[in-house]
Parts: structure tokens; sequence; C-alpha cells
């Protein structure tokens, strides 16, 4: 694959991608810098890549940036002096409340449990592929899964059921 096949690649996923960060990380610029650092590092091995195994080598390149972030994030902001930047997280009208407070706690999720529900839920990956994109046993996969549900469940107060229809 060249030069060529990598612009069309990024052109045709790069929103997807960053879209899949911003719910890993909770944050647009913070997913926007990750989908970019892992592009740039992708590249030089591009032509080794696949059209078939390309997007699930990015998608794990970004699921393994997002997993390592917070270790590095001191390093990598830089934290803003003025008082003139608004103190409120960006409001979005295409936000309810209920997707609002959902979004707030599956941000507080360990790194773990929020990546494998959303490889889940919105990435529609069966056990076996988000095993293989966060690198570990099914069993494991099954089971961030199911402590994240658990962890949602409880503090929206709903009852298993309405989430069983999901997975």
């Amino acid at each position: 694959m060249g030069a060529a096949s990598f612009d069309e690649f990024v052109h045709e996923h790069q929103q997807g991608l960053v879209r899949y960060a911003v719910l890993l990380s909770g944050s647009r610029a913070d997913a926007e810098d990750m989908v970019q650092d892992v592009l740039v590092r992708v590249y030089p091995r591009w032509e080794r890549l696949t059209p078939a195994t390309a997007y699930a080598y990015v998608r794990r390149a970004v699921t393994n940036e997002y997993l390592s972030w917070r270790r590095r994030w001191s390093n990598r902001h830089i934290r803003p002096v003025g008082t003139d930047l608004p103190e409120e997280a960006h409001f979005d009208p295409a936000r309810d409340e209920a997707d609002e407070r959902l979004w707030r706690l599956l941000r507080k999720l360990p790194r773990q449990q929020r990546a494998a529900v959303v490889l889940r839920y919105y990435e529609d990956l069966t056990d076996q592929e988000i095993a293989g994109v966060l690198g570990c046993r099914v069993p494991t996969v099954r089971s961030h899964v199911s402590r994240g549900l658990a962890a949602l469940r409880s503090a929206i107060g709903e009852p298993e059921r309405a989430w069983r229809n999901h997975g």
C-alpha cells in the first residue's frame, strides 16, 4: 500500500477514529492528538499493512495510545494560565441530559473497562475482536465489559434487563 492509499485511508477513516478516541478519552482535543500521533507512527509501516487489516491495526494503535495516554499526560499538555478561558465544558445541543449523564459515568470507568465497553457498543466488536484490540484473553474482555456495565447500571439505577438487550 502506498502513500496514496494512506491518504485515502486517512480521508475515509480519520473522523471515525477521532469519534472512537473521543469516547475513550472524553476530550475531542485529546482524541485528535491521539489519532494524529498514531497516524504519524503508522505511516512508516504503511507498506506492510494490507487493506483488510489496516483499520483494525490503526484502531488497536489508537486504543493502546489511549491506555498509555494518562501516564504521559502531564508531559504532553500545556496548561493555560489566562483567565479568559471558559470554565465549563463545551455545551453540545445535540446531546440531551441522559446522554450527558451517561457520558460522565462512562468517563469514570477504569480505562480497560471503558475501552472494552466502547469497543463492544460503539465499534460493535465481538469478545474475540476486543481481546485482539486490548491484547488480552476473551474471559478478561467479558470481565471488563461485565464490570463496566454493572458500574454503569448501578450509577444509573436501571435494572439489569434493560442492558441485556444490547449484548
